[in-house]
């Protein structure tokens, strides 16, 4: 996919950060644009940008996670174009909190947002793109779908998982000899709102969680991500590290093999402090 004008894309999570600036982008190079968010101020906005800029848009409140909601999305949005050519599946969420404390609850909804959802988006729309003749499927993964660290079992089990489907999506379209590219999307550390949108586990100051990886992990901008994905995207990469700490990790890791654990289960606590003043009790988790 050289060539973006007249192509019909989906962007998940449309309403801030990688999510606006991959549509505007996109818009820009001559796509057709269906966003969604669940964010509907957030939507909104990222929609008077596209009009501003003559885009093409459909726009559309959407929770990933409700899975007939997303089925019956694809639906619509096919039936609006007339085709679709491009799904990035870009929607997530986080949770920092170590396993002891972090609930049940919170587990779930981290996994039915960042790993179902994209499972969600794949298969609601993998016939489209099918179908096109010219279809593209993006999967956002992370830093953290290479590299676990305290604190973020939940995130780092969601964006493992969609790696592991990803990657197994890719090899299965080329068995298959399906006109469909398949990329897998690891972020570093991207300045946009996840952190301060996230939520935390009991004795954590999310504030000062979400101030501590918006300076000192944060080091590249949105619009410079959506460009790195979007070049991914023309040159059919399956795999693409987007920030030079995502890079410089995933040597470390290839390179270390599991001794990165080692190191992370002494020095972690840099990156990821553990929570203050929280009884052992197993009712807690429940």
């Amino acid at each position: 996919m050289k060539d973006f004008k007249g192509k019909v894309a989906i962007v998940t999570g449309a309403g801030s950060g990688m999510g606006r600036d991959l549509a505007l982008q996109l818009a820009a190079k001559g796509a057709l644009v269906a966003i969604s968010d669940v964010n509907p101020a957030g939507l909104d906005e990222t929609e008077r940008l596209l009009k501003a800029q003559g885009a093409q848009v459909h726009s559309q409140l959407l929770n990933v996670a409700e899975r007939e909601a997303v089925l019956e999305y694809a639906d619509t949005v096919a039936a609006h174009f007339g085709k679709v050519n491009l799904v990035i599946n870009n929607a997530g969420i986080a949770h920092h909190g170590e396993v002891e404390i972090t609930e049940f609850k919170q587990y779930e909804r981290v996994m039915d947002v960042d790993f179902w959802g994209v499972v969600n988006g794949t298969k609601a729309f993998l016939p489209y793109l099918i179908a096109s003749g010219d279809g593209h499927i993006v999967n956002t993964s992370s830093l953290f779908g290479i590299l676990a660290t305290p604190g973020q079992s939940a995130y780092n089990a969601a964006k493992f998982a969609v790696r592991g489907f990803t990657e197994s999506l890719y090899q299965e379209m080329k068995l298959a000899g399906y006109p469909v590219e398949v990329t897998c999307v690891h972020p570093g550390g991207i300045k946009t709102a996840i952190a301060r949108n996230s939520t935390v586990s009991e004795g954590h100051d999310q504030s000062r969680a979400a101030d501590f990886f918006d300076k000192k992990l944060a080091r590249t901008s949105s619009p410079r991500a959506a460009e790195i994905i979007i070049a991914a995207i023309e040159k059919n990469r399956p795999r693409v590290l987007v920030g030079a700490d995502a890079k410089v990790i995933d040597v470390l890791v290839r390179l270390g093999g599991s001794m990165y654990e080692v190191v992370m289960g002494k020095f972690g606590g840099r990156l990821a402090p553990r929570a203050e003043n929280v009884p052992h009790n197993p009712s807690a988790v429940l």
